[in-house]
Order: structure tokens, then sequence, then C-alpha cells
């Protein structure tokens, strides 16, 4: 199976962000899982950009999933590996956006 526009397979088994080409830009996505109960750190459940973001954003629309744009966010979690816990450096990002989300949530 051919790899998404913007992806390559690296010998560890995960996927990787290719740089795009000079000049031209490429949307990125990335969606989490987070169970407070369990009390573990949120973890990518998928990860891409190009048009693999643009299903990964279409596919949270359609299923009712909060949507928030934070380039810099997006791509710090797009060069993790899947079902990989989010490290402790970007901790208070993605607490800022779990809190924005459970707030559209409760509106």
């Amino acid at each position: 199976m051919p790899e998404p526009e913007g992806w390559r397979r690296p010998p560890h088994g995960g996927r990787s962000r290719v740089p795009p080409a000079e000049g031209r830009t490429v949307s990125r996505a990335a969606a989490l899982r987070y169970d407070a109960e369990s009390g573990g750190a949120p973890t990518v459940v998928a990860a891409g950009s190009g048009e693999l973001a643009d299903r990964i954003i279409a596919l949270a629309r359609e299923h009712g999933v909060p949507v928030r744009e934070d380039a810099p966010l997006a791509q710090a979690l797009a060069r993790l590996q899947l079902e990989a816990e989010v490290p402790p450096e970007l901790w208070e990002a993605v607490a800022q956006a779990l809190v924005w989300a459970y707030r559209l949530s409760a509106a």
C-alpha cells in the first residue's frame, strides 16, 4: 500500500514527516486519545500531512470531534510514533488543547 503524500515509512515501522518541497505549504493534523481515568498521558492515534491530514480533519468533523488549528503542536505531535504517549515537554500545549475541546463539548 503506498504511503500518503508527505510521509515515508522509516526502518522502525512507524511514520515520519518528509519536508515539503521549497515554497509549498502542506497541512498537518494529529489526533489524540485521552482517558482521564487511566491516569496516563494522551496518546497519538493519527497524524499526517497533505491528503492524510485532510482526511483526519474530515473524519474528526464527521464524528463531532472539535478541530483546533495549532500548527506548531500538530507538527510536534506528527513527529511521534502512533500510539506513543505525549512527552512531558508537550503536556502544557496538549492540556490547553484538551481544555479548549472540553469547553466546546460542554457548551
